[in-house]
């Protein structure tokens, strides 16, 4: 039955990916637009391997761990996916347990965003703690629109 929700979270995932494509102007090159690409961070690997659908999807090339990618590489896309497990439940801040905890608070602060068009998933365990299930996706929706992005698929 996991496997089965799985395909089915994937499924739901890759639809939402589908807005990219709303995100650019009717009649204007495709090139104008640049997807600068997925990016994720994981503690089990579940992350990664959702991101990597998405990435496949979207027509973005492979998912990136946000801790190797560039400041450059975020600030110069038209748009970004990204995605986070939660794995500190109940936290009030650093909620993925991975690079993302980082990434938010010594990284994004120093990065303008101002109107980058950004989508966001979670992975998380709603049987083990349901009270907390995808907080990390909420805490990247925090993070980026305080540095003025704009949230789609929301």
């Amino acid at each position: 039955i996991k496997k089965k929700i799985m395909k089915l979270s994937i499924a739901i995932i890759l639809s939402a990916a589908g807005i990219t494509e709303a995100w650019v102007t009717p009649g204007a090159a495709r090139s104008s637009t640049a997807l600068n690409g997925v990016y994720y961070s994981t503690s089990t690997g579940n992350t990664e391997t959702i991101a990597g659908y998405i990435a496949e999807a979207a027509g973005a090339g492979d998912a990136e761990e946000i801790g190797d990618a560039s400041d450059d590489a975020i600030t110069g896309a038209d748009y970004l996916i990204v995605g986070a497990p939660t794995w500190h439940t109940d936290a009030e801040d650093q909620r993925s347990g991975t690079t993302w905890d980082e990434w938010l608070y010594e990284t994004l602060p120093n990065l303008d965003l101002d109107g980058k068009k950004v989508a966001i998933f979670g992975c998380g365990d709603q049987e083990s703690y349901a009270d907390y299930y995808c907080d990390a996706a909420g805490e990247l929706y925090d993070q980026f629109t305080a540095k003025g992005a704009k949230i789609y698929g929301m």
